[in-house]
């Protein structure tokens, strides 16, 4: 199974960053990225490993919890599609898909 992660993804993995520079421990920021990507890499072999977003509660809408944030992503038929890497406290907000 295959992983993408698309632009609101990428630009919440970029935020984090972004965020820990601005407080001046910019190596807190690299830390979260590397095991949050780490954290992801399981979901190739193991795609339902993550539960089921309860906001929404559809199947096919996961999460994993690292902690403090929330990965969200699509479980497709033939690949993974993380959408979101939020702060766990915050409220979902699911962007329009770009395929």
């Amino acid at each position: 199974m295959e992983l993408r992660i698309v632009k609101s993804a990428l630009e919440d993995l970029q935020a984090i960053q972004g965020y820990y520079r601005e407080q001046g421990v910019p190596q807190i920021g690299d830390e979260y990225l590397t095991a949050i990507l780490g954290h992801c890499e399981m979901l190739h072999l193991h795609p339902d490993i993550g539960r089921v977003v309860p906001e929404f509660n559809l199947e096919y809408l996961r999460e994993l919890i690292h902690a403090p944030f929330r990965l969200v992503y699509l479980r497709q038929a033939n690949e993974v599609v993380l959408i979101r890497v939020w702060r766990s406290e915050r409220q979902l907000e699911l962007p329009e898909i770009e395929t």
